[in-house]
């Protein structure tokens, strides 16, 4: 598996998510050697919080399996996960109880990681899944530091800004 490749294509599909307003992050699911499944966050779109990447990928992953009569257990357990990101800590947990053969990603995820960033999921496993971050780290953060920049039209208003706005506006 040429980890550089496939990282260079979750990285195009992270630019997808940035043109479309969500949070880059791509995720391809890798087996035997081929794409089964390609994903990036829909969660503005969709308004659901829980439409990472990752659990996007995991939906086609089992579709995927029943078009082709396939267990899903053995195809799940025979996947290469490539994501951009750091997976947090919902998305993590679950590949790891899907059993995925490994998981790599680009940078980490200060905020909601839940290989080591902020909560190491992988001890309370015991996995024999393989993990390696780090990967293309440099173009993944760029990414999301080029998101962080603007604004997200679908973040609720801060209430504290909204304080702020009527005391400016009654003196």
């Amino acid at each position: 598996m040429d980890i550089s490749a496939w990282m260079d294509v979750a990285l195009q599909k992270a630019e997808e998510s940035l043109r479309a307003g969500e949070v880059p992050v791509g995720c391809l699911f890798i087996y035997n050697n081929e794409i089964i499944a390609t994903g990036n966050n829909t969660v503005n779109e969709t308004c659901n919080a829980t439409r990472h990447a990752e659990i996007n990928c995991i939906d086609q992953v089992l579709k995927f399996c029943k078009e082709k009569c396939l267990q899903y257990e053995t195809v799940f357990r025979n996947l290469d996960v490539v994501v951009t990101v750091e997976p947090c800590i919902m998305c993590i947990s679950a590949l790891l109880q899907l059993q995925v053969h490994s998981i790599i990603y680009g940078c980490a995820n200060d905020r909601f990681g839940g290989c080591v960033s902020v909560l190491e999921v992988p001890k309370f496993y015991d996995p024999k899944v393989l993990i390696q971050g780090n990967v293309k780290k440099e173009q993944a953060m760029k990414l999301l530091k080029d998101f962080y920049k603007g604004v997200n039209p679908n973040a609720p208003d801060s209430k504290v800004k909204r304080k702020k706005e009527t005391l400016l506006t009654e003196k």
